[in-house]
């Protein structure tokens, strides 16, 4: 009899959505950074996607294990670089760095972007703006411009949602075993068909 693995990349997405939506609320100027946020990206957006990122490694997927294990532990990083200067661990890092260290992610996340043409355009649309959204952060920080940071908690406001739709689609299309909201796959019918079998 085989052994079905449930599908663990809804966690991930909704790790990953709810906590860029509610980071993104603040950059684009509506809220400070609070414990709220930071407990988000301590808990849902960083362990729980680190947790994604293993059970995916054990269905031997190598795109999802490195989206969601890196993106877990960019979370926690980025709350470290919050908390550790407050704490006195590390001097806060100047505008600049934070800049390179966004332009690092944003060159990983294109990449990944472009590993996500094979798959669904919702997986597309969240790698790719996902993808502005670190250019956006970078530019803001190494211009100090906090129009250019209102944009990007916009756009970064999208991308979280669409994570978050992307999350619901897989969970209600398979928990119907058919298209109850599309993800412009090339061949939704054939995924609703082997469900049904």
């Amino acid at each position: 009899m085989e052994n079905k693995l449930a599908n663990p990349a809804p966690l991930g997405l909704m790790g990953f959505g709810m906590t860029t939506v509610l980071l993104n609320i603040h950059n684009a100027g509506f809220f400070p950074i609070d414990s709220m946020i930071l407990a988000m990206g301590l808990f849902y957006g960083g362990l729980a996607q680190v947790i994604v990122g293993i059970m995916e490694f054990k269905k031997g997927n190598t795109f999802g294990t490195t989206a969601f294990t890196s993106y877990g532990l960019f979370w926690l990083t980025l709350v470290g670089l919050i908390v550790m200067p407050k704490l006195g661990i590390a001097e806060a890092s100047p505008a600049a760095f934070m800049g390179w260290y966004l332009v690092m992610w944003g060159l990983f996340t294109g990449f990944m972007f472009i590993g996500s043409l094979r798959y669904c355009f919702a997986k597309q649309f969240v790698f790719g703006s996902l993808t502005v959204l670190f250019f956006l952060l970078a530019a803001r920080d190494f211009t100090g411009s906090a129009f250019i940071g209102t944009i990007a908690g916009f756009e970064g406001i999208v991308c979280g949602l669409s994570a978050i739709y992307f999350a619901m689609a897989q969970v209600l299309n398979e928990e119907y075993g058919r298209t109850i909201l599309p993800v412009g796959d090339k061949q939704p019918q054939a995924a609703v068909a082997q469900h049904a079998a």
